[in-house]
């Protein structure tokens, strides 16, 4: 009996040495799902807040639509963040990224031309259990897996790496030094278009927004709390990232730290302008950008 007891023991404390050692160096990719444990709905349309804590809600369509659809996420701070919606019927996920507070989550369709009358609507209140949540999360601009390439890939580059700012330098370098930018893609884009974060990484070109969401997906799969911007440089709608550090909290708009600065860094125009000195001095300075929506 004694015997058996040690065993007992022992394989707990190797099972709890085990977790404590291993866990924290595997990065594990969040997921977001469709609990089912509270939603609200009618007969066209479905809002799953069962998850509402972990920084994101999964809207639906009720079956096959036959006219377009969207989806319109408003927070407390009054940002409306307007999305399409796909007609499949399946779940997709937006972020809360107005944090805790008070939402308003609604599905439209369309009636004619670019009118949409309201389909279903509802409340929603939020309490975060992590202010980070909504940007260590996957959801429709940012969409990876614990499969995706793009979360192999960077696993593969932060290899060895503890240290956040490393993580970051490492998935930025690899950026701006693999990827080119698609001019040609930038002047035939359709509104709503949605990076598909494996190809960009498969054809290693894309434009600001294919950019911003595949360092976006990377980070987050190391568990580096990143939002993706939507804004403006000067006249021009654009994307870029800001990224959390412990050391320094939110630096807005930036991903290379030179050793001794941060620097502002939006890997398309560092990409595209190779490392150009003029360019450069505009990326650094944040006075540039005016950002109006995270995701």
């Amino acid at each position: 009996m004694k015997h058996c007891r040690l065993k007992w023991l022992s394989a707990i404390l190797c099972a709890f040495f085990v977790f404590s050692v291993v866990s924290p160096a595997m990065a594990a990719v969040l997921p977001v799902v469709a609990s089912g444990t509270t939603v609200y709905a009618n007969e066209k349309a479905k809002v799953d807040a069962s998850n509402v804590k972990d920084g994101y809600v999964m809207v639906a369509w009720n079956g096959q639509a036959q006219k377009r659809l969207k989806a319109r996420v408003t927070g407390p701070s009054g940002t409306v963040y307007t999305y399409d919606l796909n007609k499949n019927g399946s779940y997709e996920a937006f972020p809360l990224s107005d944090g805790s507070g008070k939402y308003t989550v609604g599905v439209y369709e369309n009636t004619s031309g670019n009118k949409y009358a309201l389909a279903f609507s509802t409340p929603v209140t939020v309490m975060l259990t992590d202010s980070f949540a909504p940007f260590l999360r996957p959801n429709q601009y940012v969409n990876f897996n614990e499969n995706s390439q793009a979360v192999k890939k960077a696993a593969e580059l932060t290899k060895g790496k503890t240290d956040d700012l490393e993580k970051i330098t490492a998935i930025y370098d690899f950026t701006v030094k693999n990827l080119t930018y698609d001019k040609q893609k930038a002047k035939t884009v359709q509104s709503g278009y949605l990076p598909d974060v494996d190809k960009v990484l498969a054809t290693k070109k894309g434009i600001c927004f294919d950019y911003a969401a595949l360092m976006t997906a990377m980070l987050r799969s190391q568990g580096v709390p990143t939002k993706l911007v939507v804004g403006y440089t000067g006249d021009q709608y654009h994307a870029w990232l800001s990224t959390y550090v412990p050391e320094k909290g939110w630096v807005e708009g930036v991903i290379f730290f030179d050793g001794v600065n941060w620097k502002l860094m939006d890997p398309t125009f560092a990409s595209s302008a190779n490392q150009s000195e003029k360019i450069m001095e505009y990326i650094n300075n944040s006075n540039n950008y005016s950002a109006k929506y995270l995701y």
